[in-house]
């Protein structure tokens, strides 16, 4: 008797164990979903060239991670022989789980991406899924790229395909455990995506916060990196890097913590402050107390109907008072009417 028991309970702690094997082989081996990559080659014309450089810089903000950055000056500007190059960001910015690596997306052929097709780069943007069928770290913000409009991808990506090649050879991004396998749930296939209505201002202007990556910076999260619940785009996420701290701001329509008392003139004034720096090249950072990550001076050559319809979609948000110090430890600037 005591010999079957022993035996039924040493059968079913053996298929425990294969079975416990077979879910850690799995969540270890499992590919990420994805769909094969399209076929097409982009349209070099100058004309989507140019707009792909504009999603590029001022819509997508892909220089923020993917570019050398100078941040000895003021909105850490972009350094022309480094667009694109690519960025270790876990060097940057503290806290990451792993070394996190913004690749080099110039045509470089050995350390960049000049073999991959025009479908394997749009189906990392929008999908999240490499060359290689792995999944991305989905701090490149492909789940909100996924809104990308077609024309706006294959722009971005004709953008891409005609930047110098910069031979510049980075280590692999690495995480760690648990991270690097649940990221494998993150990519999911995107079919068309149609472009949105312009003359829709607060759809418009949603389109534009949500693949600007805006609620990426001004929604706080929780341990697990979660959004908290009711505080979409209020602000009060901590930035630490080896340049300075900041804290993302405020900017729902609340009036005492929030741009509520803001005029749309003056929300645009803010961005069009940057547009002499963005031409001429910014003075060099006064201080911590000034140190940002916000792409201001990218962010400066938008188009006034674009700034019209984020304020329009902006003003549509639930308004939370969320008292935020941007620069800790610094004096709070003057307040703003």
């Amino acid at each position: 008797m005591w010999k079957k028991i022993l035996l039924i309970l040493g059968s079913l702690l053996l298929a425990v164990v294969v079975l416990g094997g077979a879910g850690i082989a799995w969540l270890f081996l499992r590919k990420p979903a994805m769909a094969p990559a399209s076929s097409i080659k982009v349209s070099m014309a100058p004309e989507r060239i140019a707009r792909g450089k504009y999603v590029f810089t001022s819509v997508a903000n892909c220089g923020g991670c993917h570019s050398q950055r100078d941040f000895t000056r003021v909105g850490g500007p972009e350094v022309e022989s480094g667009r694109g190059r690519g960025t270790v960001l876990s060097d940057i910015l503290k806290g990451l789980p792993g070394q996190v690596v913004a690749p080099n997306i110039t045509p470089e052929p050995e350390t960049g991406i000049g073999t991959w097709t025009d479908g394997e780069k749009i189906r990392a943007i929008r999908e999240g899924v490499d060359k290689d069928g792995r999944a991305l770290f989905p701090m490149m913000p492909y789940q909100l790229y996924r809104r990308l409009s077609d024309d706006d991808v294959q722009a971005l990506v004709a953008f891409l395909d005609s930047l110098p090649p910069v031979h510049n050879p980075l280590p692999r991004t690495k995480l760690i455990f648990p991270v690097s396998v649940l990221i494998k749930s993150a990519p999911q296939p995107v079919g068309s995506v149609a472009p949105v209505d312009r003359t829709d201002r607060k759809k418009f202007g949603e389109y534009l916060v949500t693949v600007g990556v805006c609620g990426d910076c001004h929604t706080p999260v929780d341990d697990k990196h979660n959004p908290l619940p009711g505080k979409l785009l209020a602000g009060g996420m901590l930035f630490d890097t080896t340049f300075g701290k900041v804290v993302s701001a405020n900017i729902t329509p609340d009036t005492d913590t929030g741009t509520g008392k803001w005029s749309e003139e003056f929300f645009q004034k803010k961005f069009y402050d940057y547009k002499e720096y963005a031409t001429n090249g910014p003075p060099p950072l006064p201080g911590p107390q000034d140190f940002t990550l916000m792409p201001w001076l990218n962010f400066s050559q938008r188009e006034p109907e674009e700034l019209s319809a984020i304020y329009a979609y902006l003003r549509t948000l639930p308004a939370v008072h969320n008292p935020v110090d941007t620069h800790p430890g610094f004096p709070k600037k003057p307040a703003v009417p």
